[in-house]
């Protein structure tokens, strides 16, 4: 039986498990992500790995981090939540383990793995939207994974489209669709709307103790839930930004699926309605063209661990 190890570092985890030929997830393993600690961090997936290697016979690591790689899959260029710029972070992880070890954005081995394994498996074309602080995203193009020249390609969150001339964004950019469509953007406009309408806001005022600045992203759900028209009118929202954006990717790249994930997804169809619903018009005058359904992810946080662990194994292969 063929066995790699994925891992995820993440801005509050490591998070690692034993994964087999099939995608199937035998053992996990976690550790807190040091964040200020380089150092720390290796250490920290060195012992994820020790713990998940035991008595078994592995072929490779893989590795997937939040930021831009490099094209060889080898160096974090830079990354937003570890002090990384150009961190050689293949070789330094491949010195304290001594097995090969593949680096690659979350994103996209969230993306590859519902691509061998999920969702997406029946489709050759897909794309991913991870909602969750930012939004980021992964596509495969039948059968390989959409990296670019330099490796960076598909930072969905980052394209502007949606409103050049809009919110600053991080990235130094302003209008990005993460400042419009992401968790972040959904308890900005349930704060807004509640500040504005408190009227119509009153199961999400009662849940944030009537403050409009104390909601959060779990209040704007259970309010939504409850029929709250602000919380709704949040949803409505970002599912507007996401629809319209999931519409472009139907012009790029026609893609077979296009999937949403994240932790907004806890939400359900309180957010795939929206985004089908505007997404939907966006595409109207398509007529009798097919396009691709927008439906959630399958893997949930598996699908990072189980795509690094894939692209692994496939390591003399870059898809």
């Amino acid at each position: 039986m063929s066995l790699t190890i994925g891992v995820d570092i993440g801005g509050t985890k490591v998070g690692g498990g034993l994964v087999d030929e099939n995608g199937e997830v035998l053992a996990t393993a976690r550790r807190p992500t040091p964040a200020d600690d380089q150092a720390g961090v290796i250490q920290a997936v060195k012992e994820v790995v020790d713990e998940l290697r035991g008595g078994h016979e592995i072929e490779a690591v893989g590795i997937g981090a939040a930021g831009w790689i490099s094209s060889d899959r080898s160096t974090v260029m830079l990354a937003p939540n570890v002090s990384w710029k150009n961190e050689p972070l293949r070789d330094k992880v491949t010195a304290v383990i001594d097995l090969p070890v593949v680096v690659e954005n979350d994103a996209n081995v969230a993306i590859w793995g519902e691509h061998r394994f999920g969702a997406a498996k029946a489709h050759r074309s897909s794309v991913l939207y991870t909602i969750g602080t930012g939004v980021g995203g992964g596509i495969v193009v039948k059968d390989n994974l959409l990296r670019g020249t330099h490796g960076v390609a598909a930072e969905i969150g980052h394209i502007r489209s949606v409103m050049p001339d809009g919110r600053p964004c991080g990235c130094g950019r302003t209008g990005c669709l993460e400042q419009y469509a992401s968790g972040r953007a959904l308890t900005r406009a349930a704060r807004e709307g509640a500040a504005a309408a408190p009227a119509k806001a009153a199961v999400l005022l009662k849940l944030a103790g009537g403050d409009p600045e104390a909601i959060t992203g779990r209040q704007v759900t259970d309010a939504a839930r409850e029929g709250d028209e602000v919380a709704l009118a949040a949803f409505d929202s970002i599912g507007y930004y996401l629809g319209n954006s999931a519409a472009d990717m139907v012009n790029l790249i026609d893609p077979g699926v296009i999937l949403i994930a994240g932790g907004v997804v806890d939400a359900g169809d309180l957010l795939l309605d929206p985004i089908r619903k505007h997404y939907e018009e966006a595409l109207a005058n398509r007529n009798q063209v097919p396009f691709a359904e927008v439906r959630a992810a399958e893997l949930g946080s598996k699908a990072g661990v189980i795509g690094a662990a894939d692209l692994a194994r496939h390591r003399d292969i870059v898809p």
